[in-house]
């Protein structure tokens, strides 16, 4: 279990605050201010709303984007693409992997000044992920 929060430095609550970030034993957790009672928010049921955002956003592009991440790493040939593209239609089964692993301080700080940010209420319900460049609600069906 990571010891610190997936997108910590990244959540925000429904007034644009930033969430805090604490242990509650080893449990990660986001802290949000609800009226002056610090509400403990397990990071995983964040985190895995935000990661199942992203996949949902992806699907039906995999071709497309493996195609391009080949291209970016200089790997164009047939057997690269597809072998990306198989791990982007199975981009649910590495986010155990991704969320024991976190991410980097640096990936974080980079994701912040591009403008990322997730908005969530003081139940931890994301409410909207804001990407670069990509407009998207994740209340809004």
């Amino acid at each position: 279990m990571p010891r610190q929060p997936l997108f910590a430095g990244l959540v925000l609550d429904e007034f644009g605050n930033l969430a805090e970030s604490a242990l509650v034993g080893d449990e990660p957790c986001y802290v949000v201010d609800d009226a002056g009672f610090r509400r403990h928010i397990p990071s995983e049921q964040v985190d895995r709303q935000v990661l199942n955002h992203m996949a949902e956003m992806m699907k039906g592009s995999e071709d497309l984007l493996s195609e391009h991440t080949a291209r970016m790493l200089g790997q164009e040939d047939v057997f690269t693409k597809a072998a990306i593209e198989q791990q982007l239609k199975n981009i649910d089964k590495q986010f155990d992997q991704l969320l024991q692993a976190g991410l980097p301080e640096d990936m974080r700080a980079y994701l912040g000044m591009l403008g990322f940010k997730i908005i969530i209420n003081v139940h931890g319900e994301v409410i909207k992920v804001e990407q670069p460049g990509v407009s998207s609600n994740e209340g809004e069906g």
